[in-house]
């Protein structure tokens, strides 16, 4: 895989399936490296009427989608039938991207699949002074192992919100070698406890009651306890960009049936020069710019 200059190779008579223009590419690029946990990440992107789905997963027990609508692009027609599916490595996109930005100036970049060999192709558009134009081979998607069907655990869904940048620290506190972490959740008194062990034990509680700045909703109607392994855990806030934990005043955090793990993130992508933020508690935002993250844990099973 790789990208490459290309000087206006033809496309063929045939339309393609998607042309696409981004007005946003910081945003973007944000969006796409809170799922990079990985070097060598590769993803799964769909292609549909109502945007585009990048999926990356690991060993089965780890999976992250990043949903980009179709109003996060100035332009967007799609003209396939179905839903095209293809595998490309999620850092040589980001990194494709980032050649269009420079700090504080993105240019607007064209999007258009498949090239001549089945390429994403990637171009500068509306700049009168240069154009770059990119490349990045595609490949037959992996089977996605696991495709959860994300159900509550009960009538009442178990959920709650915090500061996306408390959630981020508090996890990277608990961190012990190879260890495994529990989230327990208590609806009397309404509370949430992170808790690791390894050496030793540490705990951090969220009391809905005591700061509900840093708990902002909680809801919760049982006792429900499940333990995570660590390094699947980190990873669903270690890339989250501080651009993104200054603007984002709420991570979602579920636990549904069997104690699949959802924590979901929102990512504002507006153009730059505009100043916008969005919370799962409610707040003013444009909601057509906003990418929605989300990750799925499996936790670990007793033995």
């Amino acid at each position: 895989m790789s990208s490459s200059t290309t000087s206006g190779q033809g496309q063929g008579d045939e339309a393609p399936d998607l042309v696409c223009v981004v007005d946003c590419v910081h945003g973007m690029v944000d969006a796409l490296s809170c799922v990079r946990w990985n070097k060598h990440q590769g993803a799964v992107v769909e292609l549909s009427e109502h945007g585009i789905v990048v999926t990356v997963e690991e060993s089965g027990c780890l999976q992250a989608k990043v949903y980009l609508k179709t109003e996060l692009f100035a332009e967007y027609d799609y003209g396939a039938e179905g839903r095209p599916r293809f595998g490309l490595s999620l850092g040589l996109l980001v990194d494709c991207l980032n050649m269009f930005t420079v700090p504080g100036f993105a240019s607007p970049v064209g999007i258009r699949y498949p090239g001549p060999d089945m390429q994403l192709l990637l171009r500068s558009v509306g700049s009168p002074d240069a154009c770059i134009h990119a490349e990045i081979r595609t490949r037959i998607p992996d089977t996605v192992a696991w495709d959860y069907h994300f159900e509550h655990a009960g009538n009442t869904p178990v959920t709650f919100t915090v500061k996306s940048a408390i959630l981020k620290e508090s996890i990277d506190d608990l961190e012990w070698p190879g260890s495994s972490i529990q989230i327990h959740f208590h609806p009397d008194p309404p509370s949430v406890i992170f808790k690791g062990e390894g050496h030793g034990d540490l705990e951090i509680e969220f009391s809905y009651y005591a700061n509900t700045d840093l708990l902002i909703a909680f809801q919760c109607d049982q006792e429900l306890s499940y333990r995570y392994k660590y390094k699947f855990l980190r990873a669903t806030t270690s890339n989250v960009p501080s651009s993104v934990l200054k603007e984002n005043r709420g991570s979602k955090v579920t636990i549904g049936r069997g104690g699949m793990l959802k924590i979901q993130h929102l990512v504002s992508v507006a153009r730059l020069g505009t100043q916008s933020y969005h919370n799962f508690a409610g707040g003013a935002q444009q909601p057509s710019r906003i990418a929605f993250i989300e990750f799925f844990v499996k936790p670990e099973e007793d033995d």
